[in-house]
């Protein structure tokens, strides 16, 4: 039988040190078990469409286009179509999971527990980089049979892996934030997200562009996520390495100090 001293002890505020980590993982947990109870949708779906993509550019191009960068095309093209399959993932799973929080008036299972705006913040964001990561291996071990797919570099693969799904599962969390309902989102996915994919050289070098269109290029920190990625697996670079990395780093930075700073206000959250 429960003493009133231990009742009132176990009705006591937890204090934490640093880190609330049992908090923190259960968060990270639960967005993890919220996309792999519906893996057919959120894993092996963008694996189909990514083979699919390499499937119709591949046949559509014919011997139009040989070798690019001195590989074969679809050696080329096949680190772009994983990158872009892991951010895209990363971005969908935090901005759906904010949203969807919203609209079914949950949101709060997210607010109230004894959670630090940066632990929220960590844990959202490994959730949505977990499934780009996982979105990539799948689809890379699913094209071996069908692409040439060396490793060069395999550090600048983990690397940009690494980083292009922290950033865009950040921008997730930032466009869920922002959005009040489903129309947002589409238009933020068709408008910014999207483009910002197809124009960052997945498809194409952009050694290939006219000065000025390189020069947008490189304004594009896709370009950069998979520019790296593909020089960790062909060995070849269309930019530089270094601005790539610091790119990456520099906006993972801002983007950590910007969710942080909607957790802790509760801009757009809180009633």
């Amino acid at each position: 039988m429960t003493t009133p001293r231990l009742l009132q002890q176990s009705l006591a505020p937890r204090h934490y040190r640093t880190m609330n980590w049992v908090g923190l993982w259960t968060l990270y947990m639960k967005e993890v078990r919220r996309f792999m109870t519906v893996a057919t949708q959120t894993i092996l779906a963008p694996m189909v469409t990514t083979l699919l993509f390499l499937a119709v550019f591949v046949l559509a191009l014919g011997h139009a286009v040989d070798q690019v960068a001195g590989e074969p095309y679809r050696a080329f093209l096949a680190p772009g179509l994983i990158m872009m399959a892991i951010t895209q993932n990363a971005f969908a799973n935090t901005s759906s999971s904010i949203l969807i929080s919203k609209i079914q008036g949950n949101i709060v299972d997210l607010l109230m527990p004894p959670l630090t705006p940066l632990e929220r913040t960590i844990g959202m964001a490994c959730g949505g980089l977990t499934r780009g990561i996982l979105v990539g291996i799948a689809t890379w071990v699913a094209m071996v049979p069908f692409v040439p797919v060396s490793v060069a570099h395999p550090g600048f693969i983990l690397f940009h892996a690494v980083m292009a799904s922290l950033l865009m599962s950040l921008v997730g969390v930032l466009a869920g934030v922002w959005a009040e309902k489903f129309d947002h989102m589409a238009a933020i996915t068709n408008f910014v997200v999207t483009p910002a994919a197809f124009l960052s050289g997945t498809f194409y070098s952009a050694e290939r562009l006219p000065p000025f269109w390189q020069g947008v290029a490189h304004a594009n920190p896709l370009f950069y996520m998979i520019d790296g990625f593909r020089y960790g697996f062909i060995g070849h670079a269309d930019g530089s390495l270094t601005a790539g990395i610091l790119v990456l780093l520099g906006a993972n930075a801002v983007l950590l100090w910007l969710t942080h700073r909607l957790f802790a206000t509760g801009f757009h959250l809180k009633a």
